[in-house]
């Protein structure tokens, strides 16, 4: 699933310095994404949905129906797109609450990611692998089946603990008013 960001960003009349303004990125952070190079962090996307007036579903370029029942298909039997960082799953629809993502950390912090925070309430649900949790000033590692639910305004970031391949389920839900 490929961001759809450029497109967004001509659409709305913006340039990539006004985008890195108001999303609080760097204009080459933003540059990259719309290269398609790397696979923006939840928080990141949250941000550039936030400063284009637009939704996290049109800027992962998906269709959004009206239909009470939204049903993902896997592709050759695995969740979004097993190649990237982060794939959007569910929550397509503007008028979700909660949203989900199969996110899969590396072993290092080799993009440069930074801890990332946002709005809200966030599950995370590990499918596979070990993953440290860097949550505030807590570590946690956890394995497959481990659950852990906490406010996303904490500064949180995921790392992969062994060479096996890593993913977990993250579920974000906007606070109500």
């Amino acid at each position: 699933m490929t961001l759809n960001l450029k497109f967004l960003r001509v659409q709305s009349g913006m340039t990539l310095e006004q985008l890195a303004s108001d999303s609080c990125l760097t204009r080459s952070y933003l540059s990259k994404l719309e290269r398609g190079l790397p696979s923006p962090s939840i928080g990141s996307a949250l941000k550039i949905a936030e400063a284009l007036g637009t939704t996290l579903d049109r800027l992962y370029g998906q269709n959004n129906d009206k239909d009470l029942v939204a049903v993902v298909r896997a592709r050759n039997g695995k969740p979004g797109e097993p190649d990237t960082y982060l794939s959007l799953v569910a929550g397509l629809a503007p008028e979700r609450l909660m949203r989900a993502f199969i996110v899969r950390p590396g072993r290092t912090a080799q993009r440069g990611r930074i801890m990332s925070h946002h709005e809200g309430e966030e599950i995370l649900f590990i499918l596979t692998g070990k993953i440290e949790l860097h949550i505030g000033k807590r570590k946690e590692v956890l394995s497959p089946g481990d659950c852990v639910q906490f406010e996303s305004t904490i500064p949180h970031k995921l790392t992969a603990m062994t060479s096996e391949p890593a993913s977990a389920l993250v579920v974000i839900a906007a606070k109500g008013d």
